[in-house]
């Protein structure tokens, strides 16, 4: 509930995902240079069956964030809004 997985790009670009081998539905957040949200896929399902289907953000990106479905909601989450990474 309280974790997730970050994808860190050395660049800015148009990240595709998939849920692939992925067991449980996942909201997904793309996030710019400035740690923007740019984009946002809610309760993104497992892929039943090849070919998955694949998630495709409007603008470009550097991070991107999974995590549990509900997230989004729960914090009220939407684009435009700015994150902090503390690591």
């Amino acid at each position: 509930k309280d974790q997730g997985m970050l994808f860190i790009y050395d660049q800015e670009g148009i990240y595709t995902f998939w849920m692939k081998n992925t067991l449980i539905p996942l909201d997904i957040i793309w996030l710019d240079k400035n740690r923007d949200i740019v984009y946002i896929n809610e309760n993104t399902p497992p892929c039943t069956k090849d070919p998955c289907p694949q998630y495709i953000p409007s603008n470009f990106a550097q991070y991107v964030l999974e995590v549990s479905t509900g997230t989004v909601t729960n914090l009220n989450l939407k684009v435009g809004d700015n994150a902090k990474f503390l690591f």
